[in-house]
């Protein structure tokens, strides 16, 4: 087994945002030496990583050559050069999640079709290269239509209600897929490591922001019945395994008016639906993916008290140097923790920071994960 505690080790992160300032955290714990690639040089992790190297994550020769500089590679963003970590890899460099899971799951056409193929219950879809293309279809409304790639945080994805709505979809490769009606949107946490040592966290619920389809709570236990609970993490067990993907995978869910499990999509990284964790579980989800792609011991999955994370975001009508108010007001109320990401500038629906409100009472906690939202403001000067 490879010594991953020792000087020599130098762990690679390709992307510098929020979530690998939140695995910085556990990799300080362990004293593993990491670097950082990402494109801006005022990214969350560049003060605080061992080694911070500017570039875009997207140039074939700068992953490459940020990959010839590290003992092992992984993530914090699906977005990155494929090809780049293809020759890596077959040049005997460690990455996970494994290239050929980020291939399939950067392109949510070809991640719909590993569904179908795989008997993992998933909404009906049509892929188009083109609006052009799209537009020749006899179109049944309504519809969700999202961009192939490059979407999120509620980008690139419209609910598309009648031939108006048409006139806002943006020329680019693309599924459309049939509107379920459902009761709730899940997700489950899947951890999974190279032994193939395999855990999920609790289900959990998320609630969102009705106009930028943006998560503005995530609840954990998710308030359904524990068929339901156990299903949704049977359907998450199922999807990990069918890739065969090593670290952390986030699959989100629909549970429908009739109570079936439906994949929306996954996400092979750490995860906004596991921010709950780092206060609220045994191990946290960062501290998850550090063991699972060292192929080390999985830790305690379990919840210590019910936690809630509400999401910061930038407010409406607000852009520029960033101000957090209401700090001082959220800090007096019992099992608040905020997390500030360490963006300069602020911008409508910005992810910003997030709080993690943990209690032993989940209807308690909601309440004051309420008054977090209404206490709370992300503004500018």
């Amino acid at each position: 087994m490879k010594n991953y505690f020792s000087t020599d080790f130098r762990l690679g992160v390709l992307g510098g945002g929020q979530l690998g300032k939140m695995l910085l955290t556990e990799t300080q714990k362990f004293d593993i030496y990491t670097c950082i690639l990402d494109s801006a040089s005022d990214a969350p992790c560049a003060q605080i990583c061992n080694e911070f190297h500017l570039g875009s994550l997207m140039d074939f020769d700068t992953v490459y050559n940020f990959g010839k500089k590290v003992n092992l590679l992984t993530i914090e963003i699906e977005h990155v050069n494929i090809d780049a970590l293809i020759k890596l890899e077959e040049e005997g460099l460690e990455i996970y999640p494994q290239p050929s899971v980020l291939k399939i799951i950067q392109h949510k056409g070809k991640q719909k079709d590993f569904f179908v193929k795989n008997n993992i219950p998933t909404s009906p879809h049509k892929r188009f290269s083109t609006l052009k293309d799209l537009l020749k279809e006899n179109l049944s409304f309504p519809f969700v239509w999202k961009s192939a790639q490059f979407g999120y945080d509620g980008t690139g994805v419209k609910v598309v209600k009648n031939t108006e709505d048409l006139k806002t979809l943006v020329d680019t490769d693309c599924i459309i897929e049939e509107l379920i009606p459902f009761k709730n949107e899940l997700a489950v946490i899947v951890a999974r490591n190279k032994s193939g040592e395999i855990k999920t966290y609790p289900v959990v619920e998320m609630e969102f922001h009705p106009e930028a389809n943006q998560v503005e709570y995530v609840i954990c236990p998710a308030r359904i019945s524990d068929e339901v609970a156990s299903k949704a993490r049977e359907t998450a067990l199922k999807v990990a395994e069918s890739f065969e993907h090593i670290g952390l995978l986030a699959v989100e869910l629909f549970q429908t008016d009739n109570d079936d499990i439906l994949v929306n999509e996954v996400a092979p990284r750490t995860h906004n639906s596991g921010h709950y964790s780092i206060e609220a579980s045994y191990t946290s989800q960062f501290e998850q993916h550090v063991r699972s792609i060292l192929n080390l011991p999985l830790g305690n999955t379990n919840s210590k008290v019910a936690g809630i994370m509400v999401n910061l975001v930038g407010e409406e009508g607000f852009s520029g140097n960033v101000i957090y108010e209401g700090m001082n007001e959220i800090l007096k109320m019992d099992g608040v923790t905020p997390h500030i990401y360490g963006k300069k500038q602020t911008r409508p629906f910005r992810k910003m920071g997030h709080v993690t409100v943990a209690n032993n009472n989940i209807a308690e906690a909601r309440e004051i994960a309420e008054k977090v939202k209404n206490t709370i403001r992300v503004i500018s000067k």
